[in-house]
């Protein structure tokens, strides 16, 4: 079959993604409570018991709100880098020895023909990543939650079919709105959160002939519109790639899922 995916959902507010192979179904973050998350992968057909590992981006509470409760009721293994697992055993209670799975920064983990990278990202986190899932030759990645994208980042993103990134607010939106200037410079820092510009530009070095659908994730409900975040992207894209008429920009949601998604196959 090889990779289909949904955004179960995304936003400030809690995010999850599900990977599929047609062997192993994978989730990235449980941002929900064990109940949400199954009425979101009910939308989609998907049983929660079907989920074969959970993989943590990092410790914040809109990635890991259900993960204890969901990874005890249905015995899912849950993979996290160390410094990462120092943040959960704090947060998420007692998880089954046998689930615990360390997955180095930078690592390789195989479940059958699926090949799962992580890699390191700019985020006030212990030791966040993003991950890339490979099945033949086909290539996903999802990478939220970063201040900036470095060029490393940009390399292990490259050439994606298909991208779940990060447009979390409108640097305008935000300068204005009615956070407190603590809070809105760790946004605009190296360590928070990517804009729609920031986004744009970064599409567009990363992006092929072969990228066809970019799901724009992570959107602040305070500062920032999906309207918004599509246009700003396409504007930069139009001007700086005019020749990718193939892209998709596809929107993500905080209270559903998106329709599964399946990669070509060449």
């Amino acid at each position: 079959m090889g990779i289909r995916f949904t955004v179960l959902s995304s936003g400030s507010t809690g995010n999850a993604t599900v990977i599929d192979n047609g062997e192993v179904k994978l989730l990235v973050d449980v941002g929900f409570s064990a109940k949400k998350m199954e009425l979101l992968m009910k939308e989609r057909e998907l049983a929660a018991s079907s989920i074969d590992g959970i993989l943590v981006t990092h410790e914040h509470s809109d990635h890991i709100k259900g993960l204890g409760a969901f990874a005890r009721k249905y015995d899912v293994p849950i993979y996290a880098n160390e410094k990462t697992w120092v943040e959960l055993d704090r947060q998420i209670g007692v998880i089954a020895e046998g689930n615990k799975r360390v997955m180095d920064t930078g690592g390789v983990e195989e479940f059958g023909t699926l090949k799962v990278e992580s890699f390191g990202i700019s985020h006030d986190a212990a030791e966040p990543v993003g991950y890339v899932f490979y099945e033949g030759d086909q290539k996903l990645s999802v990478v939220t939650d970063l201040g900036y994208m470095s060029e490393k980042v940009k390399e292990k993103i490259a050439d994606s079919d298909a991208l779940v990134l990060e447009t979390n607010h409108d640097v305008d939106m935000l300068r204005v709105g009615h956070y407190p200037w603590s809070i809105k410079r760790r946004i605009l820092g190296d360590k928070g959160h990517l804009s729609n510009e920031a986004a744009g530009e970064a599409l567009c070095d990363v992006m092929t002939n072969k990228t066809k659908s970019v799901y724009m994730a992570h959107l602040s409900r305070d500062h920032n519109l999906m309207d918004l975040a599509r246009l700003t992207v396409n504007n930069i894209v139009e001007e700086r790639a005019p020749e990718a008429k193939q892209l998709r920009l596809m929107d993500t949601y905080f209270d559903r899922s998106t329709k599964w998604d399946v990669l070509d196959s060449e």
